[in-house]
C-alpha cells in the first residue's frame, strides 16, 4: 500500500498527572487494551508506543506515567522518562480531569513544553463524569496553548475531533512504523502489565505500588497452549505472605483474572503460574528497574 500525498506521521506525547485519563484514551483510539487501566493513580510505569494508522495519517502516540511530585528513586527514574517524552515529540498532548483543577503539574509541563517549543493541545477528559470541582472550562492557563479539546475516551465523545486537530498539526511524512504495527512492546511484557493489573485489582492500598511483574518463561510451542510463568517481586516477606493469601487463595484469584485478560489479548488458552519473589533492591536499582520494562 502506497500512503496518499499530503500523508502525515509524528509522536505525540500524552502527559499529565496520574490517573487523567491517558491510558484509556489510548486504549479507546487503538481500539484494543495495550495499556492497563485500574482506578488507583500511578498504575502506569512505562513510555507505552501505541500507533495508529487511519487513511490520512499515522500517529504514534507515547503513554506516559503521570507526573507526580515524590522523592522515591522509582519515581524520579519515571519522571525523567516522561521529560524525555516532553522533549521529543512533535505534539503533546496535556490532559486535564474535567472534575479536576489546574495543578502544579500542569504548571510543570506547560513550562517545559514552552521553552522546547512543542506544539501542545490541553485536553479535559472525563467529561462524562458530572460530578467534580466546577472548575472552569477552559482554564485561564490554556491561554498558551495551541488548542483545547473536551473529551470523554469512554464514550468517544469528543476524540474524532481531537485527532483531527492532531493530524493537522503533524508533519507531512511516510509513515513510521508498518501499517499494521500496534505497539512496539514484545507481547511477553504486554502479558506482564496484565498481571500487575490484577494486583491492583486484587490487592488493597499500597502494596501494588511496591511489587513488579517478571515473566521468566513465555513458551507458545503450543499455539493452543501458551504456557506463561511470572515472578511477582515484593520487598518483604509479610508483603510476600498477603500476596499468596490464606492457602494460597489470593494468588490464586490474581491468577484467574490475569490469565482471562492474557487470554483476551492472544486469543488462545493460556496456562499461567505465578510465584511470589523477595527481592527488595528491584525499585532502588536503575539496571534492575530498566531490565523490568519500566521508565
Amino acid at each position: 500500500m502506497t500512503e496518499p500525498e499530503g500523508f502525515r506521521a509524528g509522536v505525540v506525547a500524552l502527559l499529565g498527572p496520574p490517573n487523567a485519563g491517558k491510558s484509556t484514551l489510548l486504549n479507546h483510539i487503538l481500539g484494543q487494551k495495550l495499556a492497563i487501566v485500574t482506578a488507583k493513580p500511578q498504575t502506569t510505569r512505562s513510555r507505552i508506543l501505541g500507533i495508529h494508522t487511519q487513511d490520512d495519517a499515522q500517529i504514534v502516540f507515547h503513554d506516559t506515567p503521570g507526573l507526580h511530585e515524590s522523592s522515591k528513586f522509582l519515581n524520579t527514574i519515571l519522571n525523567e522518562a516522561v521529560e524525555e517524552t516532553a522533549r521529543d515529540c512533535e505534539l503533546a498532548l496535556v490532559l486535564l480531569d474535567h472534575s479536576r483543577s489546574w495543578t502544579p503539574i500542569h504548571d510543570s509541563l506547560a513550562e517545559t513544553l514552552a521553552k522546547s517549543g512543542t506544539p501542545t493541545i490541553l485536553v479535559g477528559t472525563k467529561v462524562d463524569i458530572e460530578e467534580g470541582e466546577g472548575a472552569p472550562w477552559p482554564p485561564p492557563q490554556a491561554a498558551g496553548f495551541t488548542a483545547c479539546h473536551s473529551i470523554s475516551a469512554k464514550t468517544g465523545e469528543g476524540v474524532a475531533a481531537l485527532l483531527e486537530t492532531i493530524v493537522s498539526h503533524l508533519p507531512v511524512s511516510p509513515p513510521l512504523y508498518p501499517l499494521d504495527e500496534l505497539t512496539d512492546k514484545p507481547v511477553r511484557w504486554l502479558a506482564a502489565e496484565l498481571v500487575r493489573e490484577a494486583l491492583f485489582e486484587e490487592l488493597e492500598q499500597e502494596l501494588p505500588y511496591g511489587m513488579a511483574v517478571e515473566v521468566v518463561e513465555f513458551d507458545e510451542t503450543r499455539p493452543e497452549m501458551v504456557r506463561i510463568r511470572a515472578n511477582l517481586l515484593v520487598a518483604r516477606g509479610s508483603q510476600k505472605r498477603i500476596v499468596v493469601g490464606t492457602g494460597g487463595r489470593q494468588i490464586k484469584r490474581i491468577g484467574v483474572r490475569a490469565r482471562r485478560e492474557i487470554e483476551e489479548l492472544l486469543e488462545t488458552r493460556v496456562h499461567l503460574d505465578l510465584w511470589v519473589k523477595i527481592d527488595p533492591r528491584w525499585a532502588k536499582d536503575k539496571d534492575r528497574i530498566e531490565e523490568l520494562g519500566y521508565g
